[in-house]
């Protein structure tokens, strides 16, 4: 299928290196949803094994979130830039 779709796009002109650029934002994106949610399923287990570590474990699950979408945000400005120049 992947490759019907890349065969498309390079028979209508549209360069490789594009499309290429909008499959990273979007695996970019993916990528950052799995992985903050991985992080919230994990704390949530950590705050029911011990609630009383609760503020210290949703203050690292925050941090991490907030790493994690930073990454994102650069992957997709860095494909986007890609994209458009």
């Amino acid at each position: 299928m992947l490759l019907s779709v890349l065969l498309q796009a390079a028979a209508a002109g549209v360069g490789v290196s594009k499309l290429g650029a909008a499959i990273g934002a979007g695996l970019a994106v993916i990528g950052a949803g799995v992985g903050i949610g991985k992080i919230g399923s994990s704390a949530m287990e950590a705050i029911a094994r011990q609630p009383e570590a609760s503020g210290d474990i949703r203050m690292s699950m925050i941090i991490a979130a907030a790493l994690i979408e930073g990454v994102a945000l650069l992957a997709v400005v860095v494909c986007l830039l890609v994209f458009f120049l």
